[in-house]
């Protein structure tokens, strides 16, 4: 890759192909990840970085290991080598609930709470900033307030979850990770389940909250296009392995789309990035 990157003990940066310094949020150093029913590693990057302040999208085909990684950056999966580091300190120095201050995490692993109200859920994600006897604050209030009216889903808070339909549970999840109100969220395919409609008020969801309050963002997206709109970073992964990263104009090409994807694509940057899907190559 025609990137760099640098170390530094007190902020992680990469480094642009113009030299330009950019400070990430997350880094995933030397990882080698696997499960115990694996054999070989599921995923082995020498160096992953989510900008700080950007919203950066994984994107690439079944098991490719975009889960993988998100649980190792969520502190879910323990590497068997490397480390991950949250603003340059390790994620094995923090407390359960201190990390769940500083990185809130949507998975595709979310317990059954049938008989649970959607408000009730949504509060759930004010765990970490209240003590064991706490009563409910009035920014507990505000912050599950602004979440559900974020997710748009203020007219279900006294629905039970398990009346929902899985669009509206998906948004319901969303907002208890939004209520969690930290300046870092890990999202693993948070369009699952949900009509264009409702997959675009996600996505605008997220640009909003980064782009009023700095939120970073890191999600796996099966949709390259969605991606590239909403992102403003790729990382394309490919048997485990990063195949590139950057701006999506930069690294979204008809190359990238066969190497990765295995489709035959045309790739058009004008007046936007779109990319036009022709037929299925051949396996590899």
């Amino acid at each position: 890759m025609a990137r760099t990157q640098d170390h530094e003990r007190e902020q992680d940066r990469i480094t642009d192909e113009d030299g330009v310094a950019i400070d990430s949020a997350l880094v995933g150093e030397n990882l080698e990840l696997s499960y115990p029913t694996s054999e070989e590693p599921i995923v082995d990057c020498a160096r992953l970085d989510i900008p700080e302040e950007a919203v950066t999208a994984l994107v690439g085909p079944n098991g490719s290991g975009k889960s993988t990684l998100l649980k190792a950056l969520s502190n879910h999966l323990e590497p068997e080598t490397g480390t991950v580091r949250i603003h340059g300190d390790d994620l094995d120095s923090f407390s359960q609930k201190a990390l769940a201050r500083e990185l809130g995490v949507l998975s595709q692993e979310n317990n059954s709470l049938g008989s649970i109200s959607v408000e009730d859920l949504v509060y759930h994600g004010r765990y970490p900033h209240r003590g064991f006897f706490d009563s409910v604050s009035e920014t507990d209030r505000e912050a599950v307030e602004r979440a559900l009216e974020l997710a748009g889903i203020e007219h279900l808070r006294n629905a039970e979850l398990g009346q929902l339909s899985g669009g509206q549970k998906q948004l319901a999840w969303i907002a208890m990770v939004l209520a969690q109100d930290t300046d870092v969220l890990l999202l693993d395919e948070p369009t699952t389940f949900l009509d264009v409609h409702h997959q675009f008020r996600v996505l605008e969801t997220i640009r909003q909250l980064n782009e009023e309050k700095g939120v970073t963002v890191a999600v796996i997206l099966h949709d390259i296009s969605q991606a590239a709109r909403f992102a403003d970073y790729l990382i394309a992964m490919r048997d485990g392995e990063l195949y590139d990263w950057g701006p999506p104009e930069e690294i979204v090409t008809e190359q990238l789309l066969a190497d990765v994807f295995g489709v035959e694509a045309t790739v058009r940057y004008d007046p936007e990035l779109q990319v036009l899907p022709k037929r299925a190559l051949p396996d590899r």
